[in-house]
């Protein structure tokens, strides 16, 4: 209902980048920039200077962005409390989320949450933790849920449960009949990486580090995308790996893998990250509610 240059405008003042709003808005970037000269145009004055391919708001800009964070919350407030007299919860919503979790976590929560809420439909976008939290930055996606530390202070994170992370070999390893090792054991062999971006490799090259060790210590043997490539790799004896605790309980019963303890113990967060909206829709709160609930439910069990 609101202005659509408005919209647009507010889109672009909030990344500070025309290419960055096209992509949010899905709309090419000349479409961008025709909505703002046409605010431009409507209130005479520039609201963007323009210099070595950057972009910063005027003074009229900074009051027209001001102004436009009002309406916006006004207008879902409206949304929101006619919605709260009839009832009605519904919409689309974005969620992103990172291999490890969209693949182990997420369809236990979504099936639940859509039997609830079945006139909210909910998008899921797959990519690794980086990825994620640039599709939250970008307001690409209205929720992220990552496996590993976000950097980014002007987001919203909330730690929904940690996850433990153990080495797995195949059951003929020499390591097989360890139940707990030290990093350093496990180098010793061909080792299996996660790709540039994943949340699991920050997380090992950080327990690297704190271990005294480098980068160039791993026989790194192949890089894989997934979880699921990883484990069938070490199945297949090309090597070994640190992977998620809640991705094997298949290969553990079946005895394909053996998980072996770290010493000292390797966990991470799972967390919620989203960005410091002053409003937003009524499903994206209940969703929110929900997750929360979902994690303080579920904690021994996801």
């Amino acid at each position: 209902m609101a202005d659509r240059r408005l919209q647009v405008f507010h889109t672009v003042a909030r990344l500070l980048s025309f290419t960055k709003a096209a992509e949010s808005l899905h709309m090419t970037q000349p479409a961008v920039t025709f909505q703002v000269r046409q605010l431009e145009e409507y209130f005479n004055t520039r609201l963007f200077d323009r210099t070595h391919n950057r972009i910063s708001l005027t003074d009229a800009g900074k009051r027209v962005y001001e102004y436009a964070d009002q309406i916006f919350e006004l207008y879902a407030k409206m949304d929101n409390a006619v919605r709260d007299m009839t009832g009605e919860i519904s919409g689309v919503l974005i969620i992103g989320a990172s291999t490890t979790i969209a693949e182990y976590m997420l369809p236990s929560l979504l099936g639940d949450f859509k039997h609830k809420y079945p006139d909210v439909n909910v998008h899921l976008k797959v990519s690794n933790s980086e990825g994620i939290v640039s599709m939250v930055e970008n307001n690409d996606i209205d929720l992220g849920v990552v496996e590993s530390a976000v950097l980014n202070k002007n987001l919203v994170v909330e730690n929904c449960r940690h996850d433990r992370l153990v080495a797995i070999v195949p059951p003929q390893h020499p390591l097989a009949g360890s139940k707990q090792i030290k990093l350093r054991q496990l180098l010793d062999h061909d080792y299996i990486a996660r790709e540039e971006g994943s949340g699991t490799r920050e997380v090992i090259q950080e327990y690297l580090t704190d271990a005294g060790l480098k980068p160039a210590d791993i026989r790194v043997a192949m890089e894989l995308g997934s979880p699921e490539a990883i484990k069938g790799a070490v199945e297949a004896g090309m090597g070994v790996s640190i992977v998620s605790e809640v991705t094997i309980h298949k290969e553990l019963q079946l005895g394909t893998l053996v998980a072996l303890e770290l010493d000292p113990p390797m966990e991470r967060p799972f967390s919620f990250v989203h960005q410091k909206q002053k409003f937003r829709q009524r499903a994206m709160d209940e969703l929110l509610e929900f997750a929360r609930a979902y994690c303080l439910s579920h904690k021994d069990q996801i």
